[in-house]
């Protein structure tokens, strides 16, 4: 069995045979974390930082999150509406003027958060993976262009603009970029080693992101579909391991962490607001996660889904906590982080062999989580 390495409370011990089966099946590198009410009760990993197995996954080995790192720049959008800086269900144009461009006046908001504003890419102008790198001509691009569909009605996920979008709201709210305040206001206060634009003294730490199987058959048509989507610009996932995506604030998809930071970060919304000493939300602030913005067959990752402000949230097609106060999102290829607010409990799952071809998790980070509810005292 592998060797695994970290902390991990009796009570939890199911997770770590979790973890090690699967770095004895699928994984090169990974690393798991449980805290609850706020304290952390796991925090594991194991494995290698790169593909040929020369380095070990170490304590602080940070990866490529790809869109767990939407639910950090959502946790920034909850913070400011708590603090009665932001409107969630205002419209854009309030803090964004130029964004009231063709037809989308009333777009709100919480539209942006729910992958409802009918903007999953970049239709204006073609773009390269290097305007990724300018938030101005990104920001811009976006602030021209029409919505694909009526906002508000239904979801169709919005990959990269995602990020871009509630951003810029947060940099019109603060003056600050969303990594700024991330770092400033969240990640720093918790002491969480969580990044949203890394910079180069961290390199060294970084595992490569190792990427998914050549779809075929009936996943190759699938990433055709997506290519046609979402296509602009094209997008190959070894662009994650260049020193200029490190470098860039990309609020959707760029996050640098591991399944502790993670967790260390989340755990503040499982646990009423506050974690470790530490008061980010008010209790009423984090149930705005849970005001439902959507549910339905998204259009694009074409299966059921409810979000609520930001985050995922479970539904009967999603099952992914027993209790219904509870919300979610994965990254590309196979991490997950699960938010229970009735369990007060975090658990986050982070790797860096991309397995899965969407964001909604795979065995790997599933096996995690239903080891940790496993584990709950009775």
């Amino acid at each position: 069995m592998a060797e695994i390495h970290g902390v991990c409370d009796e009570r939890f011990g199911a997770v770590r045979e979790v973890l090690a089966a699967s770095l004895d099946r699928a994984d090169v590198g990974a690393s798991a974390a449980v805290y609850l009410e706020g304290e952390p009760v796991v925090d594991l990993w194991g494995g290698h930082a790169d593909a040929a197995r020369t380095r070990p996954w170490e304590r602080d080995t940070l990866v490529n999150c790809w869109s767990i790192t939407k639910t950090m720049t959502a946790l920034c959008a909850l913070v400011l509406a708590d603090r009665g800086e932001l409107d969630l269900h205002a419209p854009v144009a309030r803090y964004w003027p130029e964004f009231a461009a063709a037809g989308k006046e009333r777009v709100a908001v919480s539209h942006l958060l729910a992958h409802t504003a009918g903007l999953p890419s970049w239709d204006a102008e073609p773009m390269t993976v290097e305007d990724l790198y300018d938030w101005e001509r990104a920001t811009s691009v976006l602030a021209r262009q029409a919505p694909r569909w009526e906002p508000g009605e239904g979801s169709g996920y919005h990959a990269f603009t995602q990020g871009y979008l509630v951003g810029e709201v947060i940099r019109r709210v603060t003056g600050q970029s969303v990594g700024a305040f991330f770092a400033e206001q969240v990640a720093g206060p918790l002491g969480a080693d969580f990044h949203i634009g890394l910079a180069a003294e961290h390199d060294a730490r970084v595992a490569p992101v190792i990427p998914p199987p050549r779809p075929e058959g009936a996943a190759l048509e699938s990433a055709r579909a997506a290519a046609r989507l979402f296509g602009n610009p094209p997008f190959k996932p070894e662009t994650a391991n260049t020193a200029a995506w490190r470098r860039a604030e990309i609020p959707a998809a760029g996050g640098h962490g591991n399944a502790r930071s993670v967790a260390a970060v989340q755990s503040v919304l499982a646990n009423g607001g506050s974690a470790r000493g530490v008061r980010l939300l008010s209790e009423a602030g984090c149930e705005r996660v849970l005001e439902e913005q959507s549910n339905g067959k998204d259009r694009f990752l074409r299966f059921p889904l409810r979000f609520g402000m930001g985050y995922g949230l479970r539904s009967a097609e999603v099952p992914i906590s027993p209790n219904p106060r509870t919300c979610f999102w994965g990254g590309w290829g196979g991490s997950l982080v699960v938010v229970d607010l009735d369990a007060r409990m975090c658990v986050s799952y982070v790797m860096n062999r991309m397995l899965s071809p969407g964001t909604l998790g795979d065995d790997r980070g599933i096996g995690v989580v239903l080891a940790a509810y496993a584990s709950l005292p009775s």
